[in-house]
């Protein structure tokens, strides 16, 4: 054997022997310990059309993302005004992206808007009757916050999902301001959508001394009664400031709580957020904090001494699951704005299972019928077209596998066309091979000739296809993605297989003989 054709024929044998080697946890999941830490371990990642799971597109409530914004920026401005000492009252927000107030004092009216004009050059004045003045939010600023409010959202539940364990979800947005799920083999779908949509905006506020005061914040929460253990509603009234929220928060973690207890979450604070809390603490002891979870007070323990330490617990009625969830989400952190379900469907796993074996169904059939055309038509060079076949589905398989890849019904399609591909490029090849023959050439000179010839060709057509399919995986949504994938991941094992492997088979046939006969 030429000494070219043994590096050939190893290189080929290589490909194989690392293409069974990533399919193995496919066919077992009782691999050692060595197997797991240095080679492929999972088995290909079914998709959602395969394996089940639930498929959402949420909607971003922008508007709500603005209106935080300015209650935010209304009790900023109210605090320079205060700083500047200037009096102010009777603020409030008009619609999603104004704001209006009256200025008290003889002249004080021209310091305002001086203020705002030096300070806040997104307000823009709007009327300004005396000494009540309105302002609004320009539109460059409004669009910026709605665009950050879709990003933020994305970045918090891909956390989420990740948190949650869901292998190789799909998140992406789509239009303005939806946001596309795609969870497979998910079990409990009211628990996923629970944590996804959660917006999880955490508060403490201070209770209130006088609950008759006006401009009171009225909330409701539940309380344990002492003899029943039974969750009671209770009403409370609180202070309209709020103190501190969850963006304070680095870490949180559930605990089991003592005998007799519910379950409780602990929050590790950031230095500016322990510096913060130990500061409140301090200065309102023996008075209630209350901790609000999206406007419900969990809880509203008494303040006994000062917290240093830059750790908290929240506590509640929870359950176990609920105290997780709850450390899940703040651990991922707060939405910046509600969303809301504007789009469900469930996969189930039968349904899976049915596009399994339709998938399996279709492949075998297509396969097949190739695999009969190639040994009918071209003899013993259609066997080694056929086996340079086996070879590329078993890459491709190895590739999705070992590179963690998603198969999904589109991909299965996908898979079918490269075939297809293939075999029109070991067609390609075997023509004109016949072509060199007709001519009178040699075997070995007709299956040179004929590679050469075929090679621009192949090349020319399958580049094309990949940069098509790389389109189609950079702008395409979750099927589409799976179908370019398989396709791009065939396209480079058929030039491989169809132009080096069946190559290397031709001259395993032929030899070093002077004049051999080739079946084609």
């Amino acid at each position: 054997m030429e000494r070219g054709l043994m590096w050939r024929l190893l290189a080929v044998a290589t490909s194989v022997v690392l293409g069974l080697v990533a399919l193995v946890p496919n066919v077992t999941t009782n691999l050692p310990e060595w197997w797991t830490f240095a080679l492929p371990s999972k088995p290909i990642a079914l998709g959602l059309d395969l394996r089940g799971g639930i498929h959402l597109v949420l909607e971003v409530q922008t508007n709500k993302a603005v209106e935080n914004h300015m209650d935010g920026l209304i009790e900023q401005l109210r605090r320079d005004a205060r700083s500047g000492e200037i009096a102010t009252r009777d603020w409030k927000r008009n619609g999603t992206d104004a704001l209006q107030f009256t200025v008290v004092g003889e002249g004080k009216a021209a310091e305002m808007q001086k203020l705002v004009a030096d300070s806040y050059p997104n307000l823009v004045p709007v009327s300004s009757q005396g000494d009540q003045q309105q302002y609004r939010l320009v539109e460059a600023e409004v669009a910026g916050i709605k665009q950050l409010a879709v990003d933020q959202a994305l970045e918090t539940i891909s956390n989420r999902v990740d948190e949650f364990g869901v292998a190789e979800p799909t998140i992406q947005r789509t239009g303005t301001d939806g946001i596309l799920i795609q969870l497979p083999g998910i079990q409990d779908p009211a628990r996923a959508k629970s944590l996804i949509g959660k917006t999880a905006q955490l508060q403490f506020f201070l209770l209130a001394n006088d609950p008759s005061a006006p401009g009171m914040l009225h909330l409701t929460g539940s309380e344990i009664d002492p003899v029943t253990r039974r969750p009671n509603e209770t009403p409370y009234t609180l202070e309209p400031t709020v103190l501190m929220t969850g963006e304070v928060i680095t870490d949180a973690r559930h605990r089991p709580g003592q005998v007799g207890e519910s379950p409780y979450v602990a929050v590790t604070l950031t230095s500016a957020g322990a510096t913060l809390f130990e500061r409140l603490t301090g200065d309102n002891v023996g008075r209630r904090m209350a901790i609000v979870l999206d406007g419900k007070v969990q809880s509203a323990p008494v303040i006994q001494d000062r917290i240093g330490g830059g750790r908290a617990v929240i506590t509640g009625n929870f359950t176990l699951d609920e105290a997780r969830d709850l450390a899940l989400v703040l651990r991922a952190g707060a939405l910046p704005a509600p969303v809301v379900i504007a789009e469900e469907r469930t996969v189930g796993p039968s349904l899976g299972n049915d596009s399994i074996e339709a998938g399996k169904l279709s492949f075998a059939i297509g396969a097949g019928l190739v695999v009969l055309f190639m040994v009918v038509y071209y003899r013993m060079a259609g066997v080694v077209a056929d086996m340079a076949l086996v070879i590329n589905v078993l890459l491709i398989l190895a590739c999705l596998g070992g590179f963690r890849g998603v198969l999904t019904l589109p991909g299965i399609a996908g898979m079918v066309l490269t075939l297809g591909m293939a075999v029109d490029a070991n067609v390609l090849i075997n023509e004109r091979i016949r072509e060199e023959l007709r001519r009178g050439q040699t075997a070995h000179a007709a299956l040179e000739a004929g590679y050469a010839k075929a090679l621009p060709a192949i090349l020319d057509s399958n580049i094309t296809t990949f940069l098509a399919g790389l389109i189609l995986f950079q702008f395409g949504s979750g099927p589409v993605k799976g179908f370019a994938l398989t396709l791009c991941i065939g396209i480079v094992t058929t030039i491989f297989t169809a132009v080096f492997c069946s190559r290397v088979f031709h001259d395993l046939l032929v030899g070093s003989r002077a004049n051999p006969r080739l079946s084609i």
